[in-house]
């Protein structure tokens, strides 16, 4: 049917082109060939008073340079990262999916602070790292509240690409909370919002693991969290097409096909939206698993690269495949891809995203009768927004359909826009629970297309 169950109490679960080709693979309405949008994007973004939504990275020598690190260095080159030099000490970690306890060195590097221009409820951090066997890392963030008080370290994930015997099993972290704001699987956020108390600031600290006496490293290019602060609304305002009457090219895979598949990773397809999304999105780009990397899947299945992505997206604490963070990391484990979690403000932003050729991948939760067409519903859905018709309507990968042809969908705007970006809904019985509030991933690559780079940072992505 359709994906993941919920899993938050603030959120709703979510459930043959280079990489740095300057041209987008675009499908236009017009007919014209691909390679430029269908419409023309404009030089500069309107005017905006501050956003409540806030996304932050540290990707260039520089900012990596502005931290304090003990046993990390500052690797060069066309993608400036962290990596461990020498080890600041040794640790042992007992890991609680395996049982194993084994001793790793670690060194760390922890950011400047980051006072948010607008204080915020809850925050999302999400990394892009190469981590080679017998590595990882560990993500942290520690909060100022706007009382002056500070929030523990919390872990905002445990992440390996790997689930070898040398590597632990990638993980969230239950039961982290102080009184005042909890960290729940992905998402940290504040108990009582009503309170008025707000996150003012923040740091993040990374941990590089290894084996010890190995030379291996990981090495953390992209850094970053999404804070925001959004009003509780049930409904939002309909935006008004603007940059319409353009598709992307992007491969079309149903989770629902993989129904019964290696049930061990979030029960099998049926709850697959997340990583199935990441692979058409990943797929887009030019890339997937290599025959030898699928060389584990049943050869009978099709489309074995989802039930790949659904492997190694798996959050073992949370035990399913729509941990945000870990989508994105695993589409920045392909060469020069680079994938974050942050917020959009309307589909005018989805709109600007498409026309430059980056598809978005968005999580909404509705009832059956709020988006007419899908013929679901769903506490937690993601699926990606791969155009747009002559009239504004969302042309949608939705993988919560019966086969791969089926995927592609044609959904009201304002009905799709108002399950995004909404913060508060009605389930079936009535009660109210949270929406997603325009979350997205955003995959695009090192070396974007100028169009691409200019609308992302005008975004707020750099």
């Amino acid at each position: 049917m359709t994906s993941s169950a919920p899993r938050r109490t603030v959120l709703a679960a979510a459930l043959a082109v280079a990489a740095g080709a300057a041209a987008s693979p675009l499908a236009r309405a017009t007919g014209e060939p691909a390679g430029r949008p269908a419409l023309p994007v404009p030089e500069t973004a309107p005017r905006r008073s501050k956003s409540p939504v806030d996304y932050h990275a540290w990707t260039t020598a520089a900012d990596w340079h502005q931290g304090t690190g003990h046993g990390t260095r500052v690797v060069s080159g066309r993608r400036p990262g962290i990596a461990l030099a020498r080890p600041a000490g040794t640790t042992e970690y007992h890991d609680p999916h395996t049982g194993k306890t084994a001793t790793w060195e670690y060194a760390t590097w922890t950011s400047p602070v980051r006072r948010l221009p607008v204080p915020a409820t809850e925050a999302v951090a999400s990394w892009n790292a190469h981590t080679p066997a017998g590595t990882w890392i560990a993500v942290e963030l520690r909060g100022t509240y706007s009382d002056g008080g500070h929030t523990p370290w919390y872990v905002m994930g445990r992440w390996t690409a790997g689930d070898g015997e040398t590597d632990i099993r990638r993980t969230s972290v239950d039961g982290q909370k102080d009184g005042r704001s909890a960290v729940s699987t992905d998402t940290f956020a504040l108990d009582d919002p009503a309170s008025g108390l707000r996150l003012a600031a923040y740091q993040l600290r990374l941990t590089l693991y290894r084996r010890p006496g190995t030379t291996a490293t990981p090495t953390v290019w992209r850094l970053g969290a999404m804070a925001s602060d959004l009003p509780d609304r049930f409904e939002v305002p309909a935006s008004k097409p603007g940059l319409v009457g353009c598709e992307l090219h992007v491969p079309r895979y149903s989770q629902e096909i993989h129904k019964g598949q290696y049930p061990q990773y979030d029960s099998g397809g049926e709850a697959w939206c997340s990583p199935t999304s990441s692979e058409m999105i990943i797929e887009y780009w030019g890339h997937r698993p290599t025959r030898r990397q699928l060389s584990w899947v049943d050869p009978s299945y099709a489309d074995p690269q989802v039930c790949h992505a659904a492997r190694y997206t798996y959050d073992y604490q949370y035990e399913g495949c729509g941990n945000w963070p870990f989508n994105a990391a695993y589409a920045a484990t392909y060469p020069d891809l680079q994938g974050v979690v942050t917020r959009l403000s309307s589909l005018t932003d989805a709109e600007r995203l498409v026309h430059a050729g980056i598809p978005v991948i968005t999580s909404q939760s509705f009832l059956k009768t709020e988006l007419d067409g899908a013929g679901y519903g769903t506490a937690g859905h993601l699926m990606t927004v791969i155009g747009f018709t002559p009239t504004g309507d969302v042309i949608a990968n939705d993988p919560a359909s019966p086969t791969d042809p089926a995927v592609r969908r044609v959904y009201k705007r304002h009905q799709f826009e108002n399950i995004w970006l909404r913060t508060k809904r009605h389930d079936d019985k009535g009660q109210v629970k949270s929406g997603s509030g325009g979350v997205c991933y955003l995959y695009f690559p090192v070396n974007s297309a100028p169009t691409q780079h200019r609308v992302l940072r005008e975004l707020g992505i750099r």
